[in-house]
């Protein structure tokens, strides 16, 4: 049966495109969080569709306009009668189409009938506010816009679509879109009615030492012990050792781009970042069903890698390590492991369009929330080679001196006594984290009194519950994916 994308069913749906890629990853990321949905077969996608959006909603007398992609699906939705809108946002990468007919989202639209419309995030994917990414133009880049986005493109979408007034839009987002969904429904509750928020951080904190921690825990909470904790330990130890005794065979083992004999002090900071990262994005995307789980990263999974790690045998724990290295490398088909400062800082100061997000993303971490994955809190196992000095000269090397500590812990703070943190005073939003996700540190993972639930899911990782269901999920995941459904029936249906 052909699909038909006219408009009819809304849920606002605040996404992002790579929950599979680097998530948050500051000077790798080249993506954004959310990543496709498992389990797309080649069926028919929507074609984009463009809306004229304000380039400054601070400003109305500003009448600068731009393009704004968006997609929509109204194969469910009943124009007679009018059912509730999904509306998925888009957040720090581009728009995935795919995901206007796979993913939880898409199995509630259908029992509610509602329309689905994805809306790209300015300044990222094909939404290109100004004609480049310059210091300049990156002013108009900001969750407050992003959010003022949606509010105008609801009540145009409201108008064009002749809805009328009690049709309910409901807002969901994953990872920072998660974030928006929160605050969408807490700057503009007259325009959404409800909203489901997954692995959203809403507390901007600039140190984010917390994220390894949760890294270490979930670890030990998959594997049921120490093994592969003390085994990653010794790894990181005698990694650290040998680069001041033998550096040569560490180059040689993680197949490094350029010697070690030339490197900066940043450079080293950056090898031991990325070889840490490697672990971090293991355990973030853990047995999710993303659409690169389907084949690249398939056999990748904390037991799995543990079970590398512990294997008996004489080889030393750094390289063991190494070889895991080598998996991401090939998988990701890198030759070698690029740990030069300088190329990262200048692949961030290039403004033009082309890049996926990293240097926008980078950006708004350095001006609105920080979220920097220091080693401060797991010393012991990654050793203390990235602290938060590395992020921060970041910021000033990619955007200049005003973007130093104070710049940036004053933006957090300013980022949280706007939408509130976790004293956040929202109603009729579920928050839903998963104990593996190591953002869940930042978000809300009980009940608030004010009548916004949280469902917190035991071993899952980083925005499991959007994916589209697998014979494989835990029955915490399946269980959590029924409580969301009850929560839209509850909103849907009330008067």
């Amino acid at each position: 049966m052909q699909l038909h994308f006219s408009i009819t069913c809304m849920i606002l749906i605040i996404s992002n495109v790579a929950c599979g890629s680097k998530h948050f990853r500051i000077g790798r990321s080249k993506g954004g969080n959310l990543g496709g949905p498992g389990g797309y077969g080649g069926e028919q996608l929507p074609p984009a569709q463009w809306f004229i959006q304000k380039l400054d909603h601070s400003s109305p007398s500003d009448l600068r306009t731009w393009k704004q992609r968006y997609f929509v699906n109204d194969s469910f939705y009943d124009f007679n009668n009018q059912g509730p809108v999904f509306l998925m946002i888009g957040g720090e990468g581009p728009a995935d189409a795919r995901w206007m007919v796979k993913g939880a989202w898409i199995d509630y639209a259908k029992k509610f009938n509602a329309l689905c419309i994805n809306l790209e995030h300015r300044y990222y994917g094909e939404s290109h506010p100004t004609e480049d990414i310059s210091i300049k133009n990156l002013q108009y880049l900001s969750s407050y816009q992003a959010l003022a986005d949606l509010a105008n493109f609801i009540n145009a979408m409201n108008n064009k679509y002749r809805l009328r007034n009690d049709v309910r839009w409901i807002a969901f987002g994953g990872s920072y879109p998660g974030s928006l969904a929160a605050w969408l429904r807490l700057k503009y509750p007259h325009l959404v009615y409800a909203a489901v928020s997954s692995s959203g951080p809403l507390l901007a904190k600039v140190n984010f030492m917390e994220y390894y921690e949760v890294v270490v825990d979930a670890l030990r909470e998959k594997t049921g012990g120490e093994d592969c904790v003390n085994e990653l330990k010794m790894a990181h130890n005698q990694i650290t050792t040998m680069m001041k005794t033998h550096p040569s065979v560490v180059e040689k083992e993680f197949r490094v781009c350029k010697s070690f004999e030339s490197a900066s002090a940043n450079d080293i900071k950056n090898f031991y970042n990325s070889i840490a990262d490697d672990f971090a994005d293991l355990v973030q995307y853990n047995e999710d069903n993303r659409i690169s789980a389907d084949t690249k990263y398939r056999n990748l999974t904390i037991n799995t890698v543990c079970n590398m790690l512990t294997s008996p045998g004489s080889e030393p724990a750094y390289k063991k390590l190494a070889a895991f290295n080598s998996i991401i490398l090939d998988k990701s088909n890198q030759t070698c492991l690029d740990y030069s400062y300088d190329n990262m800082i200048k692949e961030l100061r290039n403004m033009s369009w082309g890049s996926e997000g990293a240097r926008q993303w980078m950006y708004q971490t350095c001006t609105e929330f920080g979220f920097y994955q220091t080693s401060s809190g797991e010393i012991e196992v990654f050793g203390n080679d990235f602290t938060l000095d590395f992020f921060i000269q970041q910021c000033e090397d990619i955007f200049g001196r005003k973007y130093n500590a104070d710049f940036v812990a004053a933006s957090a703070d300013w980022t949280n006594s706007n939408y509130g943190a976790l004293d956040i005073s929202v109603s009729r939003v579920v928050f839903v984290h998963g104990s593996v996700d190591p953002w869940h540190a930042l978000g809300i993972t009980e009940t608030l009194d004010n009548g916004a639930p949280a469902i917190y899911i035991k071993g899952t990782a980083h925005c499991a519950n959007m994916y589209p269901p697998s014979e494989n999920d835990s029955s915490n995941l399946i269980e959590a994916r029924v409580e969301i459904e009850q929560y839209l029936a509850g909103w849907i249906g009330q008067p």
